[in-house]
């Protein structure tokens, strides 16, 4: 059953029940809506910006955006953009694409004009609804764009090359266009998240989207009467298809537009939120904002709130039992994903296994696991290997690319390109990508292993660890690191710290930084390899030699 299906259940079952809301923590409206709209809502001095819309209204705007393009010539299978930043318009746009038979292609809201560009052409995009902060890179490239027909704008002050979202909508069909679509039509192409040059277009099916929203609610046990808090970006299959477990049973879902820990605190507070998706720096701000008093949780109504889980990087058992200490009634899940495994699940934790807090854990609803060496051969438990999955949510291909797809779908299984290893009792711990294993002096080091060490450190915020050439090693392992606001930490009290791996584990440089991470939440290190590795030969003559 297409997933469009479930919009329509929803709207007959719980039409006039609140289906999103959006909270923009800066107390002002933005260019989306017109002021006259803003005052009729008559908000409350010194109250974030709220908006909400009800499942009736969900649905038939999106059969008003599906109509609208299928007056424009839209046909079944075409493909269209989505480049917005997170808002009520977001979702029921995406659906209104689905509804008219064609492909919803979502944007990383932080790409240039040219990565949009290149985007929109590899996707073949024929059309695309973007918002008021793209307006300026849409400039850049609205004349480079032949196979793009129409460009939908939504907000005020529409720009000369576009067509008013706002104005046009109104004049279409609130009614299903009832266009038929199976399970094994294509729904949606995700883009890769792009850190090894453009990133490649992942195409899925509507048995993708659906299989992932019943894996999450399998995993989850979200009911109608769940509230989901969603903070990352709805481009990114991560936020969109945990929320698809709420949508499967028509509960609530909160869009905050902000991650300071007292927004996400007053959010989850003022809305009754159950359930939050966090990233890891998210997690950790919120307890350093505890910790030192920046907040405090009594003025905050957080009884409901049931679960907090985290996705999309590694995660820090240190975190974990920190956060498990702070918030001892909270369930915890670990999500694995990729966007072409249609995002998280394939692997999780679970919430009764928070005693193995650490492992990415076992394999999802609907999902096969394994993990084999170079030649394709399963490794014996405990030995470290390539992570691959098999299952409803793995994707069609990388479209227009059969190279890329023939090196990661092999027979069925999506070999991930992760590290990982298998305990006696089954559960799978992520060592690292394949591609950032420093191997030095022979040995193999996985940085993911050394990051969570040195996170332990009671200053460090974040951590990553990279491989700089060694004319002697190959290569060695440095340690970029992130202090707390307000502490301090010495090299020499970091690798004092660090006594405690192995030898040939310890870092051999040290640099206090900050690491960056893109939107969802991965540490950047393709740029930090850009960074330092080009000063890695000068930086060897002041290397701190790490002691026995």
């Amino acid at each position: 059953m297409p997933i469009t299906e479930i919009l329509r259940r929803n709207a007959e079952m719980y039409g006039q029940e609140t289906a999103l809301v959006e909270i923009n923590p800066k107390f002002e409206p933005e260019s989306r809506i017109t002021w006259r709209e803003y005052s009729l809502m008559q908000p409350e001095p010194g109250q974030p910006f709220r908006r909400e819309m009800t499942w009736k209204d969900f649905d038939l705007k999106a059969n008003r955006f599906a109509n609208l393009l299928l007056t424009r010539g839209c046909h079944k299978g075409d493909k269209v953009a989505i480049l917005m930043m997170n808002s009520l318009e977001w979702l029921p746009a995406y659906f209104g694409i689905l509804r008219a038979g064609a492909v919803a292609v979502p944007l990383n809201y932080r790409y240039t004009a040219e990565e949009i560009r290149y985007c929109l052409e590899k996707a073949d995009c024929s059309m695309l609804v973007f918002g008021p902060e793209f307006i300026g890179r849409m400039e850049e490239i609205c004349d480079r764009i032949p196979k793009v027909r129409h460009l939908f704008y939504v907000g005020e002050d529409c720009p000369t090359f576009a067509d008013s979202f706002n104005e046009m909508i109104g004049f279409c069909s609130s009614h299903d266009p009832c266009i038929p679509i199976t399970d094994d039509d294509y729904g949606a192409i995700y883009y890769s998240s792009g850190t090894t040059g453009f990133p490649k277009a992942i195409l899925h099916k509507h048995r993708s989207l659906m299989h992932a929203a019943k894996v999450e609610q399998n995993h989850h046990g979200q009911t109608h009467d769940d509230v989901f808090l969603c903070i990352p970006p709805l481009y990114h299959t991560g936020a969109k298809m945990h929320w698809f477990g709420s949508f499967l049973v028509g509960g609530k879902a909160v869009l905050l537009k902000g991650t300071r820990p007292e927004w996400i605190l007053k959010a989850v507070s003022d809305e009754h939120c159950t359930i939050v998706w966090l990233l890891v720096p998210w997690a950790q701000d919120i307890l350093d904002a505890i910790d030192r008093g920046d907040v405090k949780l009594s003025d905050y109504q957080l009884d409901q709130w049931r679960l907090m889980h985290i996705g999309a990087q590694p995660v820090p058992p240190s975190l974990i039992k920190r956060w498990l200490s702070v918030f001892p009634h909270h369930q915890y899940d670990t999500n694995y994903g990729l966007s072409e495994s249609i995002g998280p699940g394939c692997v999780h934790l679970g919430v009764e296994n928070v005693h193995k807090v650490g492992a990415i854990g076992i394999p999802g609803y609907g999902w096969e696991v394994k993990i084999v060496d170079p030649s394709g051969k399963p490794v014996e438990q405990g030995s470290v290997g390539e992570l691959c999955v098999k299952g409803p949510g793995v994707m069609t291909c990388y479209y227009k690319d059969e190279q890329a797809t023939s090196e990661v779908l092999k027979d069925g299984w999506l070999y991930t390109g992760d590290m990982a290893m298998q305990d006696p009792d089954g559960f799978i711990y992520l060592v690292d990508r394949k591609k950032d294993v420093i191997i030095t002096g022979g040995e193999n080091l996985y940085p993911v292993q050394i990051e969570d060490f040195i996170r332990a450190h009671n200053a460090v915020k974040d951590v990553a660890v990279i491989g700089l050439p060694d004319p002697r090693l190959g290569e060695i392992a440095a340690a970029i690191i992130e202090i707390k606001e307000g502490m301090t930490a010495t090299e020499e009290e970091i690798n004092s710290f660090c006594a405690g791996m192995p030898r040939y584990k310890r870092p051999r440089r040290i640099i206090f930084a900050h690491v960056p991470r893109n939107a969802t939440g991965k540490i950047e290190k393709p740029k930090l390899r850009e960074t330092y590795c080009g000063e890695s030969v000068v930086a060897q003559q002041n290397e701190i030699e790490v002691q026995p």
